[in-house]
């Protein structure tokens, strides 16, 4: 459509009039101008304001967002300068900017990844490209790797097999494997200062008494473990240190305890807290601290009284299959336990790998970044870390399997279906944050109730398949479902949780792996995934799922661990429709982010499905209605006459001794053991 003079003219003066506003903000004599401009057009009269146009009148008040050209001096984009490697580091713009890639293409050792769109270029240029872009200044903002991660990369390879393992018990040499032995050189030369990460059942006790046996002048040796494995530590030190007297040895029961003569002090993370003082007083040398990971969050006091211990000891060997059960956060309170200084405060170390940001609510750390080069300082000063794949090619392959379980067997009534329904709504509709848990807190519960006819008809069809296997579950009417399962049937089986002690779990576990008749192990997901070996199981259940994949590995490799020797089935019973839904995404994520930290190899992505088969017939409901049966039931405390009284309590509550609560972590594993469903 053509247009009339008139027309084109006022397009004109529309033109005009939008060119100065723009100028307005930097000139200020631009507003005689538009005034005058105006009146020569008869548009900046009084009448004006009622005019057609008058959404383009200058007005000197009104805020506005600066229109910045596309390229010019006002533009500002990040670099941010992070390692990839010992050898290499890439540069990641926050936008396309054609003068940085310029001086990309004249470093000689560049290189561009196709898929990531990223250039990375050998460390030895760092110092040329980064002058390069100082020409950029007014452009360009850099964000410079850190001189502690350039520093390690400079740093030679050791050589671990000059160093000699002769100062080392004789019985604890000849006992370790060739990759243990490398984990205890690897100790030594960092001092006996060291995280050992090695994947669940490689040894790593055998390797940290070695550093500490290596060490033995610097004595007395302190062991931080759970209360359920102290039995498994003294059974150790007694067998492959017998230099060492049984009366140098002992074990804290009580914060009132005399240690001063023993030379091995063990006590749970608990009676670390408790006795933090007293500790403190005998000043121990060597600190080995298990299961490190429970020393995740800096505000506990578990985690301030072994960063007291640590301070005044010359060696502390930390040991942890899962270092990190989420996100990078975890891991900074316990690498400070090695070397407080290296990072400098969590508050750098969380901007850097953490995305750390300023929120509304405070400091976010849950965030992750330069996760490359986290993996680069982890391996070169703190870590060593092998999984099973690596070392053991002889041990034989373990697979994950998801099944569906068939909802059709459900019984469920009106009302049941109608709380899912809500719940799932309600979990859906929540943003982030605290009521975003409550939310699938609530979720998870119901959904226990919802599957215990499920998972209960799975397992009469695997008790006809399969001689031995392991369950995994988490809350406690899960297990007494199982349980009561398993007793109508006739079947053996053993159970640990949270009551039970360590005198009976040893007591269990020998009887799983001994006797032929138990068939079944029923398993505390948070009570039983460490510190047990029950080899003689090939098939692993897990009748509900925990949030942190680590949780789950561990769990797993209770059986896929050394002295397996046929192939391991880890299957996830999941019901659709109900919180399994949300746990299973999480659960992806977050493996996602420690396979970028290097802190494992495993994926819960590629997992294959199937259906439950329906093969059975029985109703579900004449094993789990008391009032409909005549079993016979279960005391655990038949199998000993006279156990005694604990002092400490083995659940995992005394894992998690700050006060505030989150859902990702295991602080609320005892809160939700425990709901009424």
């Amino acid at each position: 459509m053509q247009c009339t003079p008139e027309q084109i003219e006022e397009k004109r003066k529309l033109a005009q009039q939008k060119l100065l506003y723009k100028r307005a903000k930097d000139d200020s004599s631009t507003t005689a101008a538009y005034n005058q401009e105006n009146r020569v057009n008869n548009v900046g009269t009084s009448n004006s304001l009622h005019s057609p146009n008058k959404q383009f009148l200058f007005k000197p008040y009104t805020k506005t967002k600066p229109v910045l050209p596309f390229y010019g001096t006002n533009k500002l984009i990040t670099a941010n300068f992070y390692l990839i490697s010992e050898l290499r580091f890439a540069v990641n713009l926050s936008e396309y900017f054609a003068p940085a890639i310029d001086i990309f293409k004249t470093i000689t050792s560049k290189s561009y990844n196709i898929k990531t769109r990223i250039w990375d270029f050998d460390i030895s240029d760092y110092q040329v490209l980064l002058s390069k872009f100082f020409t950029l200044q007014s452009n360009v903002i850099v964000t410079k790797i850190p001189k502690y991660a350039l520093n390690v990369c400079q740093q030679q390879k050791s050589d671990y097999s000059q160093i000699d393992l002769s100062r080392i018990d004789p019985e604890l040499v000849q006992t370790l494997m060739p990759f243990q032995e490398d984990g205890v050189r690897f100790g030594i030369d960092k001092g006996g200062r060291c995280l050992i990460a090695d994947d669940m059942g490689l040894g790593k006790t055998f390797q940290a008494l070695g550093i500490a046996s290596y060490y033995q002048e610097d004595w007395p040796l302190l062991v931080i473990t759970t209360s359920s494995m102290k039995n498994i530590w003294q059974d150790t030190i007694h067998r492959y240190l017998p230099n060492t007297a049984l009366m140098d040895t002992q074990y804290m029961i009580s914060a009132k305890d005399y240690i001063g003569d023993a030379k091995i002090i063990i006590a749970s993370h608990d009676m670390m807290t408790r006795a933090v003082d007293k500790l403190k007083e005998r000043k121990f040398g060597v600190i080995i601290i298990d299961e490190s990971h429970t020393l995740k969050n800096s505000k506990a006091k578990c985690t301030q009284a072994a960063s007291i211990l640590a301070k005044t000891a010359k060696r502390v060997i930390l040991l942890s299959g899962t270092p990190a059960l989420s996100r990078p956060s975890e891991l900074f309170s316990q690498l400070a336990l090695i070397d407080g200084r290296f990072f400098g405060n969590f508050f750098d170390y969380s901007k850097r790998y953490c995305d750390g940001r300023t929120t509304n609510f405070g400091w976010d750390a849950t965030g992750q970044s330069n996760l490359q080069e986290l993996e680069v300082v982890l391996n070169k000063r703190f870590m060593i870390r092998r999984t099973k794949e690596d070392v053991l090619k002889m041990l034989p392959e373990k697979k994950q399997q998801v099944i569906t379980l068939d909802v059709k067997l459900s019984q469920m009534s009106e009302d049941d279906r109608k709380n899912l329904s809500i719940l799932a709504t309600q979990y859906n509709n929540v943003k982030r944050g605290v009521d975003k848990q409550a939310a699938l807190v609530t979720f998870f519960a119901e959904t226990c109730k919802i599957k215990i006819p499920f998972v209960c008809s799975y397992i009469l069809q695997v008790l006809d398949e399969t001689d031995k296997f392991l369950v995994f579950a988490h809350h406690q009417k899960m297990l007494d479902a199982i349980q009561q399962l398993l007793i109508c049937r006739n079947k053996k089986f053993i159970r640990i949780d949270g009551n039970t002690t360590s005198e009976q779990r040893k007591y269990f576990v020998d009887k799983f792996q001994l006797d032929d008749s138990y068939a079944c192990a029923i398993l505390s997901i948070t009570a039983a995934n460490a510190g047990i070996t029950l080899t003689r199981a090939k098939l692993i259940l897990f009748a509900e799922l925990h949030w942190n994949p680590s949780i789950l590995s561990q769990a797993e490799s209770r059986a896929h661990r050394i002295g397996q020797e046929d192939e391991v089935i880890a299957r996830y019973l999941l019901a659709p429709g109900t919180a399994d839904d949300a746990m299973w995404h999480i659960i992806q994520e977050k493996q996602q982010t420690l396979n970028q930290i290097g802190l494992s190899k495993e994926s819960f992505d590629n997992v294959s499905v199937s259906k439950q088969s329906i093969t059975k017939k029985e109703s579900i409901t004449d094993y789990l209605d008391p009032s409909t049966t005549t079993c016979r039931t279960l005391d655990i405390s038949s199998y000993f006459t006279s156990p005694k009284k604990q002092t400490e309590s083995t659940t995992t509550s005394e894992l998690n001794t700050s006060n505030s609560m989150d859902f990702f972590d295991d602080g609320m594993d005892d809160v939700l053991s425990k709901l009424d469903v």
